[in-house]
């Protein structure tokens, strides 16, 4: 994301983990953390907790020696959205290491462990040698030093494994460690390869740490790449055409204002199996770049590749993975191509669905470049020490000079593509120019304000409204937003100063802030920046914020959107489920003891209850919906914030096994119930929250003849707006 996004979910105080397996789009019980070094000879990590419903913040402190402190601190699982646990349930990148660990390592000497996690590595590196010679594992999250620790202690490896709680370029010999080390073994790539600080990673351990030609595992990764056209992908980031057939007369990129709102510039993680279908490839997979972990990577590099199109078509997008080799004589592979590449740039063939390691998605920017069969196209291919960039010289200007002087860089807002995409979609916006309409309707002079970080509503106001007066918080985007809605505005030839911008937080708000005028209509989308990755309810914060509210509102006030409908579905998911299983044995070393802490989900213990956790559902592998869609319970804006509980019976219409189950929030509009916003599985721009089942139950029909069906399911949701938490239970009878 770019810096106007608010980074209160990123672990800033750590080097090898930017692709987090902490993730940045996450439940506000996920944390960021700054490490300090307390009074005593202990450290401390300052922890960052946010609640998605106000807003606000709170730092509390994990003491590297109170055990006691973090398990109080913590009883909710304190990695459960995290990757870790996905990634140690992959059995196939477990298996590759193992096998790279043992052929690499055949007789004692000094290892060291980049980033060692659970310390898994740094196991299978002291058994191959073993119990003899010298392990480090070098972890530099608090949290997950003390997650190691007790791994260690369980499989008797406490003495066996030096732990250093620190980034490996903290690291010094004669200090930290006694000598260089021989060997390397590390797990600090993310789906780009580079975005977790691989090469300064390998640059500081060849400088600093590592003896002269070292032993490496991995030995090498090299990235690949495939044109594409896919109109899914380029709804995904191309505003400006998207938009560009709306009804509603707003342009939020009009000219002038080109490149002002929209994507940034990067890679996007994801999963495209999904969307094969939706996928025509326009060349042969090549090669982009290599690099060879036994020698001093370089900070920068370039490839200039002529590729020859294989169809006619428009290239869209650059579909980009890895090969990861891990032992220098080419035996033992991990790709995380598509399931369409086969050999030889995919050497292991279709592996398990992952969460941790995913294809990219690079945007080629406008509508794309058309091609023909044949037809040759230049790509420069650039990376740094954290990203690898494109550029198909598609002739469409980074930097445009807007009417009044400034550059976009000045104000330029950067949204995630799904944000993107739901802002060019022509079925969403007529559904808001309906519900807007409708509320403004015999209206004449109000007083509109629009309490969440939409764009898009107060220029919409502006356009409908006779004598337009609003009033925008923009919680999150703030002085970026301001300067964006005054440009916007003016380019849609809006009436001078009809928008005005607070940047107060709603408890701050007074009838001067309305010039002693009460507001009669509040709106919201709702859309709340940096909510993105999280569960659906967290949106839930316009009733938070219409509550503080109600002092300030007419009594006639119209509140949109009305109201919130929680619903759900029984979901075959299998490939999640999995994922998201208590682990026991991996290769041999027992890992029972972080289930509570990464949040497992599947085998759990009898009574026990694991997370809800947000997810894209069509990006989770196989699924298949197996019940009808039912409503849990409802939440009336129209009425203050409260505690809200529902129960629902599950009528399921399919044969199968379910995995669990999706809930999601359709947000009503109007009054009337005319317009509604689903944000369900079937809709791709939305996270919906995933429940998974303990153990897995065969279900079906109640009129089937499948004796060994579970037929009858409750689910159970209660609402808690005090913590802002949603509790889900299921029970199967």
């Amino acid at each position: 994301m770019a810096s106007l996004f608010p980074k209160t979910l990123t672990p800033i105080h750590f080097l090898h983990r930017t692709r987090p397996r902490i993730r940045t789009q996450t439940h506000p019980s996920k944390l960021t953390s700054i490490r300090a070094m307390s009074s005593g000879s202990g450290q401390r990590v300052f922890q960052l907790r946010l609640d998605s419903l106000t807003g606000n913040s709170e730092w509390v402190i994990i003491d590297e020696h109170d055990d006691q402190s973090f398990t109080e601190k913590f009883r909710q699982p304190l990695l459960a959205t995290t990757s870790y646990l996905d990634m140690l349930n992959d059995s196939t990148r477990n298996r590759a290491y193992r096998e790279a660990i043992e052929k690499t390592i055949t007789k004692p000497c000094h290892v060291l462990d980049i980033g060692a996690g659970t310390g898994l590595l740094s196991m299978m590196a002291s058994r191959a040698m073993g119990g003899k010679g010298t392990v480090t594992a070098c972890e530099s999250y608090l949290p997950m030093v003390k997650l190691m620790k007790k791994v260690l202690r369980v499989n008797g490896m406490e003495g066996r494994i030096k732990v250093i709680n620190k980034r490996s370029d903290e690291l010094e010999v004669g200090l930290d460690i006694n000598s260089r080390a021989d060997v390397l073994v590390s797990e600090i790539l993310d789906s780009e390869l580079l975005g977790e600080g691989l090469i300064p990673t390998l640059q500081h351990a060849h400088d600093n740490l590592l003896v002269e030609n070292p032993l490496t595992v991995p030995y090498r990764a090299t990235t690949y790449g495939q044109l594409v056209e896919s109109t899914f992908l380029w709804q995904l980031h191309d505003l400006p055409n998207n938009e560009a057939g709306a009804r509603d007369g707003i342009r939020l990129n009009p000219p002038g204002l080109d490149s002002v709102l929209g994507v940034k510039r990067q890679q996007y993680a994801m999963y495209c199996d999904p969307i094969e279908g939706e996928i025509k490839p326009l060349s042969e997979p090549f090669k982009i770049f290599e690099f060879d972990f036994s020698k001093r990577p370089e900070s920068y590099g370039e490839t200039d590749l002529c590729i020859k199109a294989t169809n006619d078509g428009r290239v869209h997008a650059v579909i980009s993975w890895w090969v990861l080799q891990l032992d220098r004589e080419g035996t033992i592979y991990y790709s995380t191509a598509p399931r369409w590449i086969s050999s030889p740039t995919n050497k292991t063939g279709p592996v398990d669905w992952c969460d941790h390691w995913k294809q990219c998605v690079w945007f080629v920017p406008g509508c794309g470049i058309s091609i023909f069969k044949g037809e040759e196209i230049q790509l420069l291919a650039t990376h740094d020490d954290t990203k690898i960039s494109y550029n198909l010289d598609s002739k469409v200007p980074t930097t445009d000079v807007l009417h009044h002087g400034l550059t976009t860089g000045d104000m330029q807002l950067v949204l995630s593509p799904e944000r993107a995409a739901i802002y060019g979609d022509r079925e969403w916006r007529l559904s808001m120019l309906k519900t807007v309409e409708s509320v403004l309707q015999g209206r004449g002079d109000s007083l509109c304000m629009v309490a969440d970080d939409s764009v898009f509503l107060p220029l919409l106001v502006a356009q409908l409204s006779e004598a337009p007066h609003i009033i925008s918080l923009l919680p999150g985007l703030k002085e970026r937003g301001l300067q964006y809605l005054q440009a916007a505005a003016n380019a849609n030839h809006l009436p001078p100063n009809c928008i005005e911008i607070l940047g107060k937080r709603v408890k701050q708000l007074t009838t001067q802030d309305t010039h002693q005028k009460k507001v009669d209509l509040l709106i919201a989308e709702p859309f709340y920046l940096g909510h993105d990755g999280m569960l659906p309810w967290q949106n839930l914060r316009f009733w938070e914020d219409r509550t503080t509210l109600d002092y300030i509102l007419s009594e006639d006030a119209l509140i949109m959107p009305s109201k919130g409908i929680l619903r759900a579905c029984a979901i075959y998911l299998p490939d999640l489920w999995k994922s998201r299983c208590c682990l026991s044995k991996i290769e041999g070393f027992d890992h029972s003891v972080v289930n509570d802490t990464l949040g497992a989900c599947g085998h759990l213990p009898e009574m026990e209850e694991g997370p809800c956790l947000p997810f894209f559902v069509w990006q989770c592998g196989e699924f298949e919906v197996l019940s009808e869609t039912f409503d849990v319970m409802e939440f009336d804006f129209s009425k203050p914030i409260c505690h809200c509980q529902g129960k629902s019976q599950v009528q399921f219409t399919k044969t199968g096994v379910c995995h669990g189950f999706v809930l999601w929030i359709d947000w009503v509009m109007d009054l009337q119930n005319s317009v509604v916003i689903s944000t369900g599985p079937d809709k791709r721009y939305w996270k919906q929250g995933v429940k998974l089942l303990a153990s897995p139950r065969t279900v079906g029909p109640q009129e089937s003849r499948n004796v060994q069906a579970s037929c009858s399911a409750v689910l159970e949701a209660l609402f808690d707006p005090l913590k802002g938490e949603l509790k889900i239970t299921t029970d199967f009878r």
